[in-house]
């Protein structure tokens, strides 16, 4: 696998790595293990997800480090960064209160002209699906260690409707997987926070100025 690339804001790359780290491990063990996102290899094999940390606790410096990131995001090649994962481990941690973000997130892609050419999308320790109880497994098809912000190509995903044209096929056997896994099988994955700890040398993220 290709070294990919780290940013961090408001603060430094030895305290946002142990985060890039779980996050890392929720990706390979979670979404590419059990094959929630066919599409998620490929990216991440090839080093073309960049990992982005903001260590800001209060929303408007995490609104601050996604507008940096969505710039950075279309002017960089796809062929070498194609995605962009924005972990906010500081702030946002109650699901309502992230789901109120996104609004001001999807004001700020409109605000860029970057609507159409980007998208958000979502992951949350807390994600809850209308209908289903907290501890519904299913939940954790959307379930990251931190609160993090997925910033898509949208060229990329036209790609990936052409290869996967039934995207409710896609979640229908999500939801099959996570309940023939249950919630012992899920904990048992330990894709949640701090299940890793990373040090600085760790040559799976790469700080850049």
């Amino acid at each position: 696998m290709i070294t990919p690339s780290l940013a961090v804001h408001a603060g430094s790359p030895d305290s946002a790595v142990p985060f890039v780290g779980d996050t890392v491990q929720w990706l390979e063990r979670a979404v590419i293990g059990l094959n929630l996102c066919p599409f998620a290899k490929g990216v991440h094999v090839k080093g073309q997800i960049h990992y982005a940390v903001t260590l800001a606790n209060n929303p408007a410096e995490v609104l601050e480090a996604l507008r940096s990131e969505l710039s950075a995001l279309v002017a960089a090649s796809p062929e070498q960064r194609d995605t962009t994962l924005l972990i906010v481990p500081h702030c946002l941690n109650d699901f309502l209160d992230f789901n109120d973000f996104q609004d001001a997130a999807e004001a700020l892609l409109e605000k860029m002209d970057l609507d159409g050419t980007l998208q958000i999308a979502s992951f949350h320790p807390q994600f809850q699906f209308v209908g289903t109880t907290e501890d519904d497994v299913t939940n954790c098809t959307n379930r990251s260690p931190y609160p993090t912000l997925h910033l898509l190509r949208e060229e990329s995903i036209d790609r990936a409707v052409e290869v996967f044209p039934d995207a409710e096929a896609i979640f229908e056997r999500n939801m099959e997987v996570l309940r023939g896994l249950g919630t012992a099988g899920w904990s048992a994955l330990n894709v949640g926070a701090g299940a890793t700890a990373v040090s600085p040398s760790r040559e799976t993220v790469r700080p850049q100025p």
